[in-house]
Order: structure tokens, then C-alpha cells, then sequence
């Protein structure tokens, strides 16, 4: 089992990674301590996570309304869906080498391993926690845009599977589900092209063109995700 608090040396290190030195070092030790420890709750990183989740969802809706200014709610709720994920989180975490200084009990081993990446996000979440009480809403602030700017300007940062994203709103809006039809399929057997038009009653039907059904209807629904602005064609804006 790690020690519960971090070497002067680790924290040095650390301190380093993430560009921010703790005047009260209790609350690194405690954003890496993990519950196998059988540390007491007020030691360990649980409460922190809770914090942290919500300094994280407000600094990255904080930029992400900066950012796209003309972006939709439907939009900037599946970026910041993305962007405030378990696997961006951890992802943050694999990036700084977050499990090397990271608190365990012998019972929680591999933290590298996939099955681990919550313990990972829960870090970065409790980490963020740590820097809000220690130092305030902007040294977690400048942490997360530091992390969060570039993953937040990517073009694709809004484009989940498209089908799933226009059932929600289809139900949102209107409590329908969209219908897809095929309507032509061309071409030779190794080149096909099918032709697909998604309907959802009280808009106007898209057609989309691709070289299967499923891809053809992720196509249809882009479309009209876009013409009803719950999606924008060119989403990254400076």
C-alpha cells in the first residue's frame, strides 16, 4: 500500500505538472488519496470529486459559451457532454501521469489498466476541487483551460452519432422518433449508393447519400440537424 500523503518530492513534481503551487499541501494529498486507503472520508478524495465535478462543468460551459457564440443549447450540451466525460477526464489524467502519485490501498491495482479510468477521472475531478479551495475559481479555471481549450476547439467536439443525437431532439420537441426510408440503392455490389430520407412529422424530410443504409441515415440526420440549427455546419469559431 502507498503512503496516504505524497513525498515533498512528489508534490514538487506534481506542482510542476499542473502549474500550480498549494499553499495548504493537505489538499493535494488529499485530491490523490483513494478510499482503499482506509482513510477516514474527510481524507480521502470523495468529497472533493463532488466539488470538482461541478467547478469542472461550470469553467468548460464558461467556455464553451465564449467560444461558440452563435452555437445552439443542443450543440454546447453535447460538447459539454463530451468535454466533462469520464474518458476526457481520464484521458487529462493519462496525459499528466496522474497514477504515478495517486494514494491506493493494495486492493486497487493497474491503475493504468481501462478497468481503472474512473479512479483516473476521479483524480482530475478531485484535483480540480483541490485547486478551487485552495487558490479560488481561477486557479482551477486556468488548470481546466489549459487542458480543456484545445479538446474544446476541435470541429467534431459536437458530433456525436448523429441518429442518436436527432431521436433525443425529435422526442424533446415533439415526442415523435424520426422514420428512415430507403429509396434507391445504386451502383455495383462492391460501389453501392443508398439513398435515404429521415421524416420527422412537423419539419420538412432530408435525404442522405452514402455508401451503406446506416451510413446514408447518419448522413439524412446531419442534415437535418444542421437545418434546424441544433447542429451548425462549421461549428469552431475563433
Amino acid at each position: 500500500m502507498k503512503s496516504k500523503t505524497l513525498s515533498a518530492e512528489d508534490r514538487s513534481k506534481l506542482e510542476q505538472l499542473i502549474g500550480y503551487e498549494f499553499v495548504d499541501k493537505q489538499w493535494l494529498d488529499r485530491a490523490l488519496t483513494h478510499a482503499s486507503t482506509g482513510s477516514a472520508k474527510a481524507a480521502n478524495y470523495e468529497r472533493l470529486e463532488f466539488l470538482g465535478d461541478r467547478v469542472l462543468g461550470l469553467c468548460v460551459a464558461e467556455l464553451l459559451f465564449k467560444r461558440f457564440r452563435t452555437a445552439a443549447e443542443g450543440e454546447l450540451s453535447v460538447r459539454l457532454n463530451q468535454l466533462v466525460s469520464a474518458d476526457t477526464c481520464a484521458q487529462v489524467a493519462d496525459e499528466l501521469e496522474l497514477h504515478r502519485y495517486i494514494r491506493t490501498g493494495s486492493d486497487v491495482k493497474k491503475l493504468t489498466d481501462k478497468r481503472m479510468q474512473n479512479v483516473r477521472a476521479d483524480v482530475v475531478e478531485s484535483m480540480i476541487a483541490a485547486l478551487y479551495l485552495d487558490g479560488g475559481l481561477e486557479a482551477a479555471r486556468i488548470f481546466i483551460l489549459r487542458n480543456w481549450e484545445e479538446r474544446a476547439a476541435r470541429a467534431d467536439g459536437a458530433r456525436r452519432d448523429a441518429k442518436t443525437e436527432l431521436q433525443e431532439w425529435a422526442h424533446a420537441k415533439f415526442g415523435l422518433t424520426p422514420s428512415y426510408r430507403i429509396d434507391d440503392r445504386a451502383g455495383p455490389d462492391h460501389d453501392p449508393r443508398f439513398t435515404v430520407t429521415v421524416e420527422v412529422k412537423g419539419v420538412a424530410p432530408e435525404t442522405g447519400v452514402d455508401r451503406s443504409k446506416r451510413a446514408a441515415e447518419q448522413v439524412a440526420a446531419t442534415k437535418m440537424l444542421e437545418r434546424e440549427r441544433v447542429w451548425q455546419k462549421n461549428s469552431a469559431e475563433g
